[in-house]
């Protein structure tokens, strides 16, 4: 484009290639260089007219070099410096005009990929502080039913060695499913119910024939996927519950459904508000469960219970 205005000018070929080659190497090598430093440091929106400025320098840098290239090339007293002159003010607004309009350019480039990074760090960031919390969550579940199940083993040592053996390889077992558990994020139903059993067979050993229970799932639901370590607490809840403040048997049920909303899990153990203390609420268990759905599925209504026939029900959902 230069050398076409300058030849359409009058001037001659050489004086022509020479005047657009100079300006074009220097500008675009000078472009370069501040667009390639604005990758490892992009300013603040209030810094931008500093940089505007710093555009004007680099054009006046920029006449400075084709100048001197000029002065190689030309003997002093060509006819063309007059030109130079004359057309400084014209040069140095179209200069700044195009290098202006590749900073801003890159500006914006660089300061959304900034923001994509910066975002997919707190991202990373959040994603870790959820798997953590979502780790130690898990990790409070299991103290108090490993504290009772070991009186538990340690009584039945002396008084019936077999069974103790019995259960403490059901503890063991158990314990090594939390482990190999603890890495996953959504596990088939049929494995955590599977869990289950292996939990309330611990517990029957403890409680012996009081403690009945009832799973009622269908075959085609068990393919569906939930947390980890979601049913065990909330069926040791129910056991604390419905046993600790009673001597006879009690029933706990576990029924699950497949609603609209998704997968729902229904708790549900005999509930005498009268025997009950105030003071041990709705336990630990609830409450982390809640924690937990909320981190995965950003909802808190996911767990609710209620009372109903001196019966206390906890229901789960799992979304769809």
């Amino acid at each position: 484009m230069q050398f076409w205005i300058l030849r359409q000018s009058g001037f001659d070929n050489f004086h022509s290639l020479a005047d657009s080659v100079i300006s074009a190497l220097v500008l675009g090598l000078l472009s370069f260089l501040f667009s390639d430093t604005m990758k490892y440091y992009v300013p603040r929106k209030e810094k931008y007219g500093y940089v505007l400025g710093a555009a004007l320098l680099i054009c006046l840098a920029w006449l400075g070099l084709v100048w001197v290239g000029f002065y190689i090339l030309f003997p002093e007293g060509d006819p063309y410096f007059d030109f130079l002159k004359k057309s400084f003010g014209i040069r140095l607004g179209a200069g700044f005009l195009l290098l202006s309009s590749q900073i801003m350019f890159s500006l914006l480039l660089y300061s959304d990929k900034d923001q994509k990074e910066m975002e997919e760090r707190k991202a990373e960031a959040d994603r870790l502080n959820k798997e953590a919390e979502l780790f130690k969550l898990r990790q409070q579940l299991q103290p108090h039913f490993l504290f009772n199940s070991l009186n538990s083993i340690s009584s039945l040592i002396i008084s019936n060695p077999d069974r103790a053996r019995v259960m403490l390889q059901q503890l063991s077992d158990f314990l090594r499913g939390t482990v190999r558990r603890n890495e996953e994020i959504l596990v088939p139903l049929e494995e955590e119910l599977a869990y289950l059993e292996l939990y309330l067979e611990i517990e029957k050993v403890r409680f012996g024939h009081r403690l009945q229970t009832r799973l009622d799932c269908a075959e085609e639901l068990k393919h569906y996927t939930l947390p980890p370590l979601l049913l065990q607490p909330v069926v040791e809840n129910a056991i604390k519950f419905g046993l600790y403040d009673t001597t006879g048997e009690v029933l706990i049920t576990l029924k699950v459904l497949h609603t609209e909303k998704g997968l729902v899990i229904r708790v549900t153990n005999p509930y005498d508000p009268e025997t009950v203390a105030p003071s041990k609420g709705t336990g630990f268990g609830l409450a982390s469960i809640r924690r937990r759905l909320f981190l995965l599925y950003s909802r808190n209504d996911l767990v609710s219970t209620r009372e109903a026939d001196s019966l206390f029900v906890t229901e789960i959902l799992i979304p769809s």
